[in-house]
């Protein structure tokens, strides 16, 4: 019994018996194998996963559902807001032709007065026009009522306080401080413009401008024969005649102001209901299956964050390593926060819809971007489910790849772009029409780099200036020299080495990343049945179970 006891006692000494560290090992190695395994199958595409679990690529019907109502949604709104367009654009029309005296389409940039008596007259016109408007135009235009009365139409002018002006003897003396007179004309008691505002004179010697507005309104019918509510607009027309330049030349132009509002009382006659209220639950379902969709999309990110932290804290505890941001970022799917934003545009645009649809909101400009946009995501996000093809995949890769490259480039680039856009602005602008403001200069720019309207943009310099001139043909010849033949080529040179680079990795089969080299050592297959979550033996018998497997194939390759 003493003997025993003492062997016990040396027993308890040494630490924990053989199969406890045996066991122990075997739990550490079954936690390296399961998060391995998880993280594989977090990478396969839809049809692995099927095979791996048995589970159906909800994700993936879905995407293609949501593909072909968002579709079909985009075009019913994108039809009915063409027809919005339209009715502006050619309600536009109609009032340069209403008020605008002799105006002839397309010269609205030349339109212009030169003689006191012209602008007299035409805006005399302008008021004759208005007062007489119900007799004379072919639409539903009707003039916006204040009560019982209608509204007036507003003549006013700028210009400034004092001054005297004699260019003659060079010599001036202004008060830069600007007086507005205005007055109010009713319409159907207009008259001439000298008898009906008596005490109305236009100062042209300090005159900067002279404005005409006014409030039309009317209805869009032409929506009713596609079994939608009219709606009812309120044109705000603005008619400016600009003098701030004083060079003897007043440009004249026309502007619109569109408001549109739900009429206060409809009634359409032999139309149903029932088409606005398809179209409403249409837009619910599209509502309901982005809902779904966020909700899906979201999860996966979650639990690609989840992964990713478990496989941080395993090769800081296990390996003692540092995951690196080219591998963290590898969990982050950003083809799931693709479409996570896709379904909040979506969302976001089709209340908007719904709100346009029952008349509560007429923002079809705001609702048209929030749809546009989450459309053009959604068709963008099915790149993903073509990336799992190897040849489409070595595109995507290299997109990915070259991109921050590409980001470093263009931002060099585009120091030199901006510096030519300033230079032309300043030296160019006055005499080439697209070089008058940064905005035109840009684009003009960019057209030339890309191969087009170049002989024209030669052409239209004015030659006024044999230096401007001279400086012109030095400053485009040198900016189509740099950034065609060198900044173009650089690009182009930067996404072919990367393609290359992709592709010769991939027939190597050479191992890119830690992550890649830590997934590697899984070889199940995703129809082995490994992946799957049912219920398993015990750590320990698997762990027997599958030595015995390793040594009984060691053993066959041997023999």
């Amino acid at each position: 019994m003493e003997e025993s006891s003492d062997f016990y006692s040396v027993h308890e000494t040494n630490g924990s018996p053989p199969w406890e560290d045996h066991h122990q090992q075997c739990l550490e190695e079954k936690h390296v194998e399961n998060l391995r395994r998880k993280i594989k199958y977090y990478f396969m595409n839809p049809c692995e996963k099927y095979h791996a679990r048995g589970r159906k690529p909800w994700k993936l019907i879905l995407q293609i559902v949501k593909i072909a109502i968002i579709t079909g949604q985009l075009v019913s709104f994108g039809l009915s807001n063409q027809m919005v367009v339209t009715f502006k654009e050619e309600n536009l029309m109609t009032f340069k032709h209403l008020f605008l005296k002799d105006y002839v389409d397309g010269s609205m940039n030349t339109y212009a007065l030169y003689r006191q008596a012209d602008v007299y007259d035409h805006i005399d016109y302008v008021i004759e026009q208005y007062g007489h408007l119900n007799n004379i135009t072919v639409g539903n235009h009707e003039y916006e009522k204040t009560g019982v009365f209608y509204a007036p139409l507003s003549l006013c002018q700028e210009y400034y306080k004092n001054g005297t002006i004699y260019p003659g003897n060079e010599t001036l003396d202004i008060d830069i401080q600007v007086n507005i007179d205005c007055i109010k004309i009713y319409p159907m008691h207009s008259q001439p413009l000298q008898e009906v505002p008596p005490n109305f004179e236009l100062h042209f010697k300090r005159l900067l401008s002279v404005k005409i507005s006014f409030i039309l309104k009317a209805i869009n019918l032409q929506t009713v024969r596609h079994r939608e509510l009219p709606d009812c607009y309120d044109f705000t027309v603005t008619i400016i005649f600009n003098n701030q330049a004083h060079s003897g030349r007043i440009k004249v132009d026309l502007e619109n102001d569109v408001d549109i509002s739900e009429c206060r009382d409809w009634k359409v006659t032999g139309a149903s209901d029932r088409n606005i209220y398809q179209t409403v639950l249409f837009d619910c379902l599209i509502i309901i299956t982005c809902i779904v969709s966020f909700t899906l999309c979201t999860r996966s990110v979650l639990s690609g964050i989840q992964l990713q932290y478990e496989y941080t804290l395993y090769c800081k505890n296990q390996c003692g390593k540092k995951v690196p941001w080219s591998d963290k970022l590898e969990f982050v799917n950003g083809w799931y926060i693709l479409i996570i934003v896709s379904d909040t545009l979506t969302i976001i645009g089709s209340i908007l819809k719904i709100e346009i649809q029952t008349k509560l909101l007429t923002s079809y400009d705001v609702c048209s971007i929030f749809l546009g946009t989450g459309t053009m995501f959604v068709w963008i996000g099915v790149i993903r489910y073509l990336g799992y093809f190897r040849k489409y995949n070595t595109l995507i890769l290299t997109l990915r790849a070259a991109l921050p490259n590409v980001i470093r480039f263009i931002c060099c680039a585009g120091i030199i772009y901006l510096s030519y856009c300033f230079c032309g602005w300043i030296v160019l602008g006055p005499y080439h029409e697209k070089f008058r403001t940064l905005n035109t200069v840009s684009e003009c720019l960019f057209s030339l780099i890309n191969g087009d309207d170049m002989f024209p943009t030669f052409k239209n310099m004015k030659q006024k200036s044999s230096l401007v001139w001279l400086f012109s043909r030095v400053y485009l010849y040198s900016f189509v020299s740099l950034f065609i033949y060198m900044v173009l080529s650089l690009f182009i040179t930067i996404i072919t080495d990367t393609y290359d680079t992709i592709k010769q990795q991939q027939e190597s089969g050479t191992v890119m990343s830690e992550l890649q080299r830590f997934l590697s050592v899984c070889n199940d297959l995703p129809d082995s049945g490994m992946y799957r979550l049912e219920e398993t033996h015990g750590c320990f018998i698997n762990c027997c179970i599958k030595r015995c497997r390793e040594t009984r194939e060691r053993l066959m390759s041997e023999t």
